[in-house]
């Protein structure tokens, strides 16, 4: 599995509108729908269930990045969203320090070990300083989709 096999071109978000947490994830369910990565019916719900995965346990998992994820019944594939926020986010996230970084993922419930892989996948990729540096320089979708392609390359 790889980055690009997880999020769509449509599902880049390079210029996050949003300057908070709970308006970041509903951006990026919103992406996600646009791209036809989930139901368009499901929105609502999926968002109300990320927000109470947060309240329990931040997602943001220090070094300018939060990956908030969430298992549901209507998911049908793993599919995520990846959005970037120049100014930085509070996600209260455990090193105290802003996010830049924030790629959603959501997985179908009965796929446990897919979620757990793509969640490897995710980490593996952005707990790469360079590539963390890189991502923040992007300004366009164009240039997050480049990148995810190098770095998938990287990693056949």
């Amino acid at each position: 599995m790889k980055l690009t096999d997880l999020i769509a071109p449509n599902a880049i978000v390079a210029q996050l509108t949003s300057r908070e947490r709970d308006g970041v994830i509903a951006e990026l369910v919103d992406a996600l729908v646009q791209a036809g990565g989930v139901e368009e019916g499901t929105r609502d719900e999926l968002i109300k269930m990320l927000l109470e995965r947060e309240k329990r346990s931040t997602t943001g998992f220090g070094a300018g990045i939060a990956v908030p994820h969430a298992k549901h019944p209507k998911v049908t594939r793993v599919s995520a969203a990846i959005g970037l926020s120049a100014s930085g986010l509070d996600f209260s996230s455990i090193d105290m320090q802003p996010v830049y970084t924030v790629v959603l993922l959501l997985s179908p419930h009965e796929k446990p070990d897919e979620h757990l892989h793509a969640m490897e996948v995710i980490f593996k990729v952005l707990s790469q300083d360079s590539f963390r540096r890189l991502l923040r320089q992007a300004s366009t979708a164009e240039e997050v989709q480049s990148l995810l392609d190098g770095v998938d390359a990287q990693h056949v």
